[in-house]
């Protein structure tokens, strides 16, 4: 199937709203890897863009059991190039404070039981993982944030298994590495689009400052946080739709040249 998006969304449920008001067609793609949840496609600003939720429209999933693999290539076999994604995230940076925003341009990974690739036979692919996040997306990210009177800040992010927020310890660790905030959906989901040469990005948000920073983490705080920033969200993601470049001018499609032993 190739129903020509432009653009993929991958988030939290209520970015659906994001579509402009004719109804969206709703798809559920099968893969090799299972079925995607239910993808909603419309329009933002004459771009026909496709949102994933990607823990299920209900909220369902946790962070360990997305299907990471069934999503981006359902995504890419709708004809998505380029994916925006947003992530609530913990500060590891003492600068950041809860309803920030956050848009990395590294990721180091301490999941354990995800898998990480699309190539696990036939033959061995080492993707180039140089430059993760996409440089033209990123650049969109930041001259739509811009526009807002909102704080950001870039960084490296840590992406952890979950379900379980990180032990204080963890973080003490994570921050000695150079991580600047953490969060459970960052990985693999940005390594497998870029073996499937896709233009990827994160807009992410302070939701809580992370283990050890303050007294207890709650759900609850991560979800408060995330009702706030929401507005906001919508209007950086639609800025930066408008933003993007019509041809990608990136590596991103380079990724996998010479991968191959």
């Amino acid at each position: 199937m190739n129903v020509n998006v432009e653009i993929g969304i991958i988030g939290g449920s209520g970015l659906e709203k994001l579509l402009e008001e004719k109804e969206a067609e709703i798809v559920e793609i099968e893969t090799p890897y299972g079925f995607s949840p239910k993808i909603y496609i419309g329009e933002i600003n004459n771009k026909k863009v496709a949102f994933l939720p990607r823990h299920g429209i209900t909220h369902a999933i946790p962070p360990h059991k997305v299907n990471y693999r069934a999503n981006i290539w359902a995504l890419k076999t709708i004809g998505v190039k380029r994916v925006l994604a947003t992530n609530a995230v913990g500060a590891i940076n003492e600068k950041y404070k809860p309803g920030d925003f956050f848009i990395p341009f590294d990721l180091i990974d301490f999941t354990k039981t995800r898998v990480q690739t699309f190539f696990e036979e036939g033959k061995v692919i080492h993707a180039d993982c140089s430059n993760i996040y996409c440089k033209e997306l990123k650049d969109a990210l930041i001259a739509s944030i811009k526009n807002f009177k909102v704080k950001f800040w870039e960084g490296v992010l840590a992406c952890t298994e979950g379900p379980r927020f990180e032990t204080p310890a963890e973080i003490r660790m994570m921050k000695i590495l150079g991580c600047d905030a953490v969060g459970m959906t960052g990985a693999p989901e940005a390594f497998l689009a870029r073996e499937a040469g896709l233009c990827y990005a994160s807009l992410s948000f302070i939701s809580n400052m992370a283990a050890g920073l303050q007294n207890r983490l709650t759900a609850s705080e991560v979800f408060k946080t995330a009702q706030k920033i929401l507005p906001y969200l919508k209007l950086i993601l639609n800025e930066a739709i408008k933003k993007i470049p019509e041809k990608r001018m990136c590596d991103c499609i380079k990724s996998l040249e010479e991968a191959e032993i």
